[in-house]
């Protein structure tokens, strides 16, 4: 009885050191990331949030201190954002190979946006799903920015919808 009873006591204790997993106690998986806005002289113009949601991403962008106007927006495939240009941050995030624009037959790439509409006072905000992409491959080993440009993006001029300069840039990091 005695060996019995400590076998038992021998194997609650190695037992108590295992644990099991469930859904609740999984650390939560990466639900957003930020990426604040800065012109090439560094100036603060806004931020844009991104948030994985069922079958892709919601971006929000707020902006202030821009050009009135409708300026193209998109995420851009490369995490850097060097004055004067921002040419660092590469092309647009295109992870399913297709042409620029929704108006484009080819389109469109993952990281088109709809255009920022700026008021008079300089501040635009916009609030769009974008399907397709997810926010692992948004914080991938290059990270991704996102780029508001001078111009109006046309919906379908590949590879960058004759949008023009960039005028601010942002790099995503897990928020």
């Amino acid at each position: 009885m005695f060996r019995a009873t400590f076998l038992t006591a021998i194997a609650a204790t190695a037992l108590a050191g295992c644990t099991t997993t469930t859904a609740g106690d999984e650390a939560p998986a990466q639900r957003s990331a930020v990426a604040p806005l800065r012109t090439a002289a560094g100036a603060d113009v806004g931020s844009v949030t991104a948030t994985q949601v069922d079958g892709g991403l919601r971006i929000a962008i707020d902006a202030r201190g821009m050009p009135q106007g409708p300026h193209g927006a998109h995420i851009h495939t490369v995490g850097r954002c060097d004055a004067p240009d921002f040419t660092t941050a590469g092309g647009h995030w295109n992870p399913t190979a297709r042409q620029h624009g929704t108006s484009n037959p080819a389109g469109p790439h993952v990281g088109d946006a709809p255009n920022l509409l700026v008021g008079t006072d300089g501040s635009g905000s916009l609030s769009i799903t974008l399907p397709g992409g997810t926010l692992a491959e948004l914080l991938d080993a290059d990270g991704a920015a996102f780029v508001v440009h001078a111009a109006a993006d046309d919906y379908r001029t590949d590879p960058s919808g004759n949008s023009g300069a960039r005028l601010a840039c942002g790099v995503f990091a897990a928020a």
